[in-house]
């Protein structure tokens, strides 16, 4: 974390803030933030790339055999049949001539699982994404400005994964490594042309700690500590002007944070200033091993939030196609 100032976050969080804001660059009724940058042309050049036709889900299972242990009152996913096979055998459906049928709900958080975070997640000092009041933006009812839906129609284009854990590590990166500028920088010089990253593209984050996870158990995944995006990648972030970014961990940044007294200052410069869609707990073990065997990290991606108006942040099953 060179140059920054262990003991001071407000500072180090206002000077980023200061630096990476897109605030009124789409004017002052933008909600979509750098979902601009995925333009038509974006989509058609991440279309092109499909050659294979080989397809990975990024997903993980919506089950209660999930990772969330109830920090911030986050649960995993209940699933609720209403009707059954066995009702139907019973008779008791009231349907005619014989015809029976299955119904079922789910009752979850919106980010206890692979997910998307919305420009109404996160505020800095109460002020929402393009420098709206956080309480104008969303209330109980939700969020009136920026919700998911509004940009339930544009997550498909060009995404590129970065394999930090193989370039830098053994293949799983050691809870609380910070991921610098550098790192990132190396993974794609390592990886070659495929993966540079430019305007536009989504970027896919791998540091291994999901297989960890899997491995060893579920643990802390949830709320715990973690390797991540270091706060220094906040000029990055920015300047490459990329549409999104997900990781395969619960908060996207290194936790413990790097600062001795913060929680997620990179989102609150990330989300509020640079108006960058986070996608975290997503599922690119498959995926990176089919990019380490044909030495191809570009892939079409589609990656569309359920459309729940108002919502800060929704499920997600990300489609990569190579």
């Amino acid at each position: 974390m060179t140059g920054l100032d262990r003991t001071d976050p407000d500072a180090a969080i206002a000077d980023a803030a200061k630096r990476c804001s897109n605030w009124g660059r789409w004017g002052a009724d933008d909600v979509r933030g750098t979902m601009n940058f995925l333009t038509p042309d974006k989509r058609r050049q991440g279309a092109a790339l499909v050659r294979r036709g080989v397809s990975f889900s990024l997903s993980q299972s919506f089950d209660m055999n999930g990772p969330q242990k109830g920090w911030r009152r986050r649960n995993n996913p209940v699933h609720t049949m209403l009707d059954t096979g066995t009702d139907a055998a019973a008779g008791i459906q009231g349907f005619p001539h014989g015809l029976g049928g299955a119904d079922d709900m789910i009752t979850m958080p919106l980010q206890c699982s692979t997910q998307w975070d919305g420009l109404g997640h996160i505020f800095d000092h109460g002020m929402a994404y393009n420098g709206r009041p956080a309480g104008d933006v969303v209330t109980s009812l939700g969020d009136a400005v920026t919700g998911i839906e509004t940009v339930a129609g544009v997550i498909a284009g060009r995404a590129v994964l970065l394999d930090v854990g193989r370039a830098i590590g053994d293949g799983e990166l050691p809870d609380a490594f910070a991921i610098t500028t550098e790192h990132l920088q190396a993974t794609v010089e390592r990886q070659g042309t495929s993966s540079a990253v430019g305007r536009g593209d989504i970027v896919l984050v791998r540091t291994g700690q999901l297989a960890r996870a899997r491995r060893d158990g579920w643990g802390d995944y949830a709320g715990g500590p973690a390797p991540g995006l270091s706060f220094a990648t906040a000029g990055w972030l920015h300047h490459t002007e990329i549409a999104a970014i997900a990781t395969d961990t619960w908060g996207f940044e290194v936790r413990p944070n790097e600062f001795d007294e913060a929680f997620q200052p990179l989102h609150q410069v990330a989300i509020p200033h640079i108006g960058l869609f986070l996608g975290e707990m997503w599922d690119l073990d498959a995926l990176a091993a089919d990019c380490a065997a044909d030495e191809t990290y570009e892939f079409w991606l589609t990656a569309a939030p359920l459309p729940i108006t108002g919502a800060v942040g929704s499920p997600v099953n990300p489609i990569a196609v190579k």
